[in-house]
């Protein structure tokens, strides 16, 4: 699918002002940046996590989206996706750091408002991830703020993970596809609601995951295996998880990217 030069000018200029929100400038890595980039990810997620030197440099030497988010020359932010073809062409966003001091700053959404543009200046229309759905600011951040569309619930699917962040907890995960031009994204991006979904179902999580799974494992045990099993039930029968204006899951069969 080509995007025509219009709406690749209008989505590095999103970049370019989601960057100065946030004091950073983004911008493709070279290989002086890769060390700072494999300390990002290791900071993120503990020794050892991070893809190696080599594979860094190869991956950013073929053009994947090696990004860093540099302010006042130091780096804060780093992001790794590379290309898929699995059910379309696309990017696969695999990896994205942020320094601690300056998580919830902008840095991260910058840094995927950047590789939105790269992606679209290549002919690539849309991005995939995945997330932990428990983990409530992730959800925010994908589904209102970039306009990403939860399309697959894939229980456990790293297995057991035993990183800085997850810990022994399963690795339940939403699959998140972000059409980088359609009428969803294009509301999200310019701060406007998304329509009221109609609610066949709702998971409501009130507590911090990640401190209840910190302080009371076993309690958080809990909320994973019912959370898990209403999502799954949820996919097989052809709902999807959106979220309510109070950041809790509804579980609808409105098309993800309808007018509104």
């Amino acid at each position: 699918m080509s995007v025509d030069a219009e709406a690749q000018g209008e989505a590095f200029r999103q970049a370019d002002a989601a960057g100065r929100a946030a004091g950073v400038s983004v911008r493709q890595a070279d290989p002086r940046d890769i060390p700072s980039a494999i300390a990002l990810f290791e900071r993120t997620w503990g020794a050892g996590r991070s893809p190696d030197r080599s594979m860094l440099l190869a991956l950013d030497y073929a053009g994947n989206t090696v990004l860093v988010a540099s302010a006042d020359g130091k780096p804060v932010g780093a992001t790794l996706g590379f290309l898929g073809w699995t059910e379309g062409l696309h990017l696969h966003s695999h990896m994205a750091a942020v320094v601690p001091w300056r998580r919830s700053g902008g840095v991260g959404y910058a840094l995927k408002l950047f590789q939105r543009a790269v992606c679209l200046e290549q002919g690539v229309t849309e991005i995939r991830w995945t997330f932990d759905p428990l983990i409530r600011r992730n959800a925010h951040f994908n589904l209102i703020k970039l306009g990403a569309e939860a399309v697959r619930f894939l229980p456990d699917f790293y297995g057991r993970l035993d990183d800085a962040i997850s810990g022994t907890d399963q690795s339940d995960r939403f699959e998140v596809r972000w059409r980088l031009d359609s009428p969803r994204v294009r509301r999200a991006l310019a701060g406007r609601p998304q329509p009221a979904w109609s609610a066949l179902e709702k998971f409501h999580l009130d507590v911090d995951f990640e401190q209840l799974r910190a302080e009371n494992p076993a309690a958080a045990a809990r909320i994973r295996h019912d959370s898990r099993t209403l999502f799954s039930s949820a996919y097989r029968r052809g709902l999807h998880a959106e979220l309510d204006s109070e950041n809790n899951y509804v579980l609808t069969s409105d098309p993800g990217d309808a007018p509104g």
